[in-house]
């Protein structure tokens, strides 16, 4: 074993047993273990098959939309938007319909295809990453959020999470600039690229039922994959930010009962509750858990919610903030890596997160404001 290796072993093995003794110290061993186990079986039963259903009806929504023309209209209806906006070709608009309707790696599966990439020069390329994720799940969670009983709200957000993506893919393409002037004048992909991968298909004759069946069917199956993708984040993530932000039972015990915790993030917030109110219209410390969840993964920090909403400590304010934050930065810290390597451009992570981070924060702010202005009127 080398010393590299030793080192981050010994650093990892410390980190472990000092999050866990210090959260079995409080809440007792047995009943900390208890409490994991509960809380991610409550998780797994009530969250993920619940999230799993919408995403296997808005896969089969969204393969229908596609196979019958609609996200081709649609994206026609915003390709004006893509230059003036993001500064990106007008097909990129293809691509934010696709995340929207599914999750972040749509983007990437898109910008495979030689013909879709030959529109972009190498920095707008590369900034697809950023662009793709603000939109990834966005339908999901929006569809969550109204079905938490919220309709204005999320629409806030979905503002919030718009005008993120902008700040976001700019920024990219700024540091890109900066440290590869080159990348304005050279394409994505070469002609020749392109050429090879054309190809033509003849298409065997589908009937109108059959073409509905395999679109729904297909979509939905899609569906199933994402839903069992979130299940590590969901139980890992919200288990643990869950012990971390809420407290022991009604009568100040700890029982080893589900969602009980120790509010070390509540406690940590408040302590700066002033800028998170005045940055985000914050208006209990525990909220601050959704944003930090989805920084690894939105779905988790979906499921945050409705522990929230029981508890009392959500308003339409959170939920406009939550949808825009939670649309925007979408789980990238968990996906941009793998993203910008199946691009070829690893190296560029630190701006993509970078930019991303900022484009988040930007979302929250709007969605915020933009809300405390519906309000008004």
């Amino acid at each position: 074993m080398n010393k590299n290796t030793y080192r981050s072993g010994c650093i990892c093995l410390a980190i472990v047993l000092a999050l866990f003794s210090g959260i079995g110290w409080q809440m007792g061993a047995a009943n900390m273990l208890n409490t994991i186990m509960k809380t991610a079986h409550d998780l797994l039963l009530n969250t993920v098959f619940y999230l799993m259903g919408i995403c296997v009806i808005t896969g089969a929504i969204g393969r229908l939309f596609v196979e019958f023309g609609v996200v081709t209209l649609i994206e026609k209806m915003l390709r004006p938007l893509m230059h003036p906006l993001f500064h990106l070709p007008g097909v990129a608009s293809l691509g934010a319909v696709m995340t929207f309707l599914s999750d972040n790696p749509a983007i990437i599966s898109l910008s495979q295809d030689k013909r879709f990439a030959s529109y972009f020069k190498k920095y707008q390329y590369i900034s697809l990453t950023n662009f793709g994720t603000a939109f990834g799940m966005g339908l999901i969670v929006i569809i969550y959020m109204v079905g938490m009983g919220y309709f204005t709200a999320p629409l806030v957000g979905l503002v919030g999470a718009f005008c993120g993506c902008i700040v976001s893919t700019r920024c990219m393409q700024h540091l890109l600039l900066k440290a590869h002037p080159q990348f304005k004048t050279e394409n994505a992909v070469e002609m020749t690229e392109v050429e090879e991968q054309e190809q033509s298909v003849k298409e065997e004759e589908k009937t109108l039922f059959i073409r509905i069946l395999n679109s729904l069917l297909d979509g939905g199956q899609t569906g199933v994959n994402v839903g069992l993708a979130i299940i590590p984040g969901v139980l890992i993530i919200s288990t643990l930010v869950m012990i971390l932000t809420f407290g022991p039972s009604a009568d100040g015990t700890y029982t080893g009962q589900a969602y009980e915790g120790i509010e070390l993030l509540p406690a940590l917030a408040s302590k700066v509750d002033w800028l998170f109110e005045w940055l985000f219209g914050f208006s209990d410390p525990h909220q601050i858990a959704f944003p930090i969840t989805a920084l690894g993964a939105v779905g988790a920090a979906l499921s945050l919610v409705p522990g929230f909403a029981q508890q009392g400590w959500i308003d339409g304010n959170a939920i406009a903030v939550f949808t825009a934050i939670g649309m925007c930065w979408s789980g990238f810290l968990s996906t941009h890596t793998a993203m910008l390597d199946s691009l070829g451009y690893r190296e560029q992570t630190s701006k993509a997160i970078l930019s991303h981070t900022i484009g988040g924060i930007c979302a929250a702010l709007v969605a915020h404001w933009l809300y405390q202005l519906v309000v008004l009127l």
